[in-house]
């Protein structure tokens, strides 16, 4: 799935936008999941996290709706049509195993829901910040795009080249509203560098976890969804001295187990 050119690109700029990946009707059914399990209508899987917007929680916005309090669910690996539907999705993993090979196991997976009227920002950060895996370059992150995500929505931010760089500080940001677990590079600010993904329905980026990226604000008056499971390689070293964060199963979804791995 990943040809000379990609592959080189990934290799230079630490991401790669796959346009058109998935077509509507493979959307739909993860769309409709996210609305069954934030409005009640199903309860949520076993493991799984309903997290709200840090602005509804203090009470400084009242949600008009029950999904426009919502800022993610995370860790739906319980869940069939969430987890089977898109991180096990054949076509997926073929553009996965191009960036890690072929033994691949799931470690982290969200359903990112930005509302309008809150802040919502992510500042730019590292995603191995969270991972206890390396080596770094056997990590990869899909990000697909719910709906056409925007500068207006706050669609992904990336700084291109930064992935060659090394693990950051990440600190709370001086802001008044900002979400638990959204931390920032220490230092780095907006960085001039920075380059918006404007993406369409379907469309997916592949990146790598050193690489710097976050979000913006969702000006407009809609909502700015996103589905997202991040990989490693079976053959990863597990560093449990590097743990930061609550431990996650990791779920072998293609190939074979390696002995002394993750």
């Amino acid at each position: 799935m990943l040809a000379p050119e990609q592959q080189q690109s990934y290799e230079d700029q630490g991401f790669l936008v796959v346009r058109g990946m998935f077509n509507p009707a493979d959307l739909a059914p993860w769309s409709e999941r996210f609305l069954d399990i934030v409005e009640e209508r199903i309860p949520p899987a076993k493991d799984m996290t309903v997290m709200r917007d840090v602005m509804v929680v203090k009470g400084v916005v009242d949600p008009e709706t029950p999904s426009a309090a919502i800022a993610k669910i995370q860790d739906f690996h319980n869940d069939e049509v969430l987890f089977d539907g898109y991180a096990k999705h054949p076509s997926l993993l073929d553009w996965v195993e191009g960036f890690i090979g072929p033994d691949i196991k799931s470690i982290h997976n969200m359903l990112i829901n930005k509302p309008p009227g809150v802040d919502g920002r992510h500042p730019l950060h590292q995603d191995l910040l969270y991972f206890p895996f390396r080596p770094a370059d056997k990590v990869v992150a899909t990000w697909t795009a719910l709906e056409p995500c925007n500068k207006e929505n706050g669609c992904l931010v990336v700084v291109p080249g930064t992935h060659k760089g090394e693990l950051l500080k990440h600190v709370n940001m001086n802001w008044e509203h900002q979400n638990m677990g959204y931390f920032g590079a220490d230092g780095v600010g907006a960085h001039e560098g920075r380059v918006h993904l404007e993406m369409d329905t379907g469309d997916t980026v592949f990146f790598h976890p050193l690489l710097l990226h976050g979000s913006g604000i969702n000006k407009s008056q809609g909502f700015r969804r996103a589905i997202s499971c991040h990989y490693a390689s079976a053959e990863c070293t597990y560093l449990p001295e590097m743990l930061n964060f609550p431990h996650r199963p990791y779920l072998l979804v293609r190939g074979n187990e390696h002995d002394g791995g993750i």
